[in-house]
């Protein structure tokens, strides 16, 4: 798994206390890119609470991650459904009660999978609504309070499938368009306030779950569709979490950050596949992906 360690901060262009006294709070911090992510603000001064559903797997992530600074302080919250608003404030209130503040706030938790509209149950769309969505909202909810306190920022961790059509992913482009207009919707009712909301939006992530599971068998490399010519990492995702929590980003806010190459404004990464493959998926009713 892509992680970072201690050359990040002797490498990068940040302050290696940039965040010192802060707390960042993270739902899915155990997945590859919000563990990254929280990694970076870890190595650069923070303490964090990292959030998620198995209990073993987001203990494990927080005593890694701990290990990244000497003197860090790093929750592995488990046991935590983001669709419950009463399990993430559980979850802040512990933050809060060991840490003493939440300042940042990530809201990364997300579910996916691959399926044409044609056995797309409602169900399964109602369920990645629910988490992607809801629990960005609850995720806001429950931590509105530090965040109005302490002048805090948080950044929704959003995608580019609703810029364009893309095949199988109707369900995500569906909530991650919810999740766009819920940040600009804070950015604009929270700035007053003192708080910051912003968006960012990966593109093809390598070494990432979901990479795995999207990617379209055969054709040409992935990275000769990306104007950049290679594939994103999650060090690029962790570079824009940083700078929109820092200082340098203070003015701004209503944003939503795409980190994908500019692979978005040349089109679906389907290809050769379209339109076939989705011919076959939607015309055949026992067909299966």
């Amino acid at each position: 798994m892509t992680s970072l360690d201690k050359s990040f901060v002797e490498n990068s262009a940040w302050k290696a206390d940039l965040f010192k006294g802060k707390v960042i709070f993270v739902t899915g911090g155990a997945g590859t890119i919000c563990r990254v992510q929280t990694e970076a603000m870890v190595l650069l001064g923070a303490n964090a609470a990292i959030i998620g559903r198995n209990p073993d797997k987001t203990t494990k992530a927080a005593k890694e991650i701990e290990q990244l600074r000497p003197g860090s302080k790093v929750l592995g919250i488990g046991n935590v459904d983001v669709r419950d608003i009463n399990s993430i404030v559980g979850a802040v209130e512990k933050t809060v009660n060991e840490l003493g503040r939440i300042d940042f706030v990530i809201a990364g938790a997300a579910g996916n999978f691959i399926a044409d509209f044609n056995h797309l149950s409602s169900n399964a769309f109602k369920s990645v609504i629910s988490i992607d969505l809801l629990g960005s909202f609850n995720t806001a909810k429950a931590c509105f309070d530090q965040l109005r306190k302490n002048k805090g920022s948080i950044i929704f961790v959003s995608a580019t499938l609703h810029y364009y059509g893309v095949p199988f992913q109707s369900h995500v482009g569906a909530a991650k368009a919810g999740v766009d207009a819920l940040s600009n919707a804070l950015a604009v009712e929270l700035g007053p306030l003192g708080i910051r909301s912003n968006c960012i939006a990966p593109g093809l992530i390598d070494g990432t779950e979901g990479f795995a599971r999207l990617a379209p068998p055969g054709g040409a490399p992935l990275e000769d569709k990306i104007p950049l010519q290679r594939l994103g990492t999650a060090r690029d995702i962790a570079e824009s979490t940083v700078y929109l929590f820092s200082p340098a980003a203070s003015y701004v806010t209503g944003t939503i950050q795409v980190v994908d190459g500019a692979a978005w404004h040349i089109g679906s990464y389907m290809g050769d596949l379209y339109p076939s493959v989705v011919k076959q998926q939607n015309g055949d009713p026992n067909s299966k992906l």
